[in-house]
């Protein structure tokens, strides 16, 4: 915690009572390389707190940035399993296992209908690419996305009440159906592009991480 007397300690006083080391090396996890730029909207921390906290991590091996065709940050091998650590410690803190279980069935109840709104999204019923010209097909698909949205945000919504983190959920998906209702074609499947799918996809690894799993067949993609 930064004190008077420790000035370069990493802050633990968040929007979500939640320690910005965990949050940080979270969206690393999710994200996989992750502009800081990009860290500091997923986590609603301020840039400076999250520069300082990743440049902790990287004197401590657990995160390396790299720069190239993909760039960003990037948790190492010790970054990993620092991290497991701090989710683990949090979810036996909080006592949100139940918690957590109940969310990730509820998700999975989701995720067939969502990825069979994607697969309408990018190809027509007769198995040809969605070239989106068709604004009724498009408006269609956007309009079933309706319950799925209603259903997501009710689940990490009520997930945040045991872990305050998972409060960004209801916000990014919010978001990125606005941009899709608002006509952004991006905001449904584009991939790094803070999509209703990268939302998604986000989620669901989330879900398996808090619960210390690795994805398996149940798990779908």
């Amino acid at each position: 915690m930064r004190t008077d007397d420790d000035p370069t300690a990493t802050p633990t006083a968040t929007p979500t009572d939640t320690d910005p080391r965990l949050l940080v090396m979270h969206l690393l996890r999710l994200g996989g390389f992750v502009a800081a730029d990009r860290v500091a909207r997923g986590t609603g921390l301020d840039v400076d707190v999250v520069t300082g906290v990743l440049e902790t991590a990287r004197a401590d091996g657990l995160a390396t940035e790299r720069s190239g065709r993909i760039s960003g940050w990037v948790l190492t091998p010790d970054g990993r399993a620092a991290h497991a650590a701090l989710l683990a410690g949090e979810l036996e803190q909080r006592g949100a296992q139940a918690a957590v279980e109940e969310a990730n069935t509820a998700f999975l109840a989701l995720n067939e209908p969502f990825k069979a709104l994607c697969t309408r999204w990018q190809m027509r019923p007769d198995g040809s690419i969605n070239d989106h010209g068709d604004a009724a097909y498009d408006a269609a698909v956007v309009e079933d996305l309706g319950p799925v949205h209603e259903r997501v945000v009710a689940l990490t919504a009520r997930l945040a009440g045991a872990l305050p983190r998972y409060d960004r959920y209801p916000r990014a998906f919010t978001a990125a159906r606005e941009r899709l209702v608002a006509g952004d074609r991006t905001a449904f499947a584009a991939p790094l592009s803070e999509s209703y799918h990268d939302a998604w996809m986000e989620l669901h690894q989330d879900l398996l991480s808090t619960l210390g799993r690795e994805r398996s067949a149940a798990d779908g993609h």
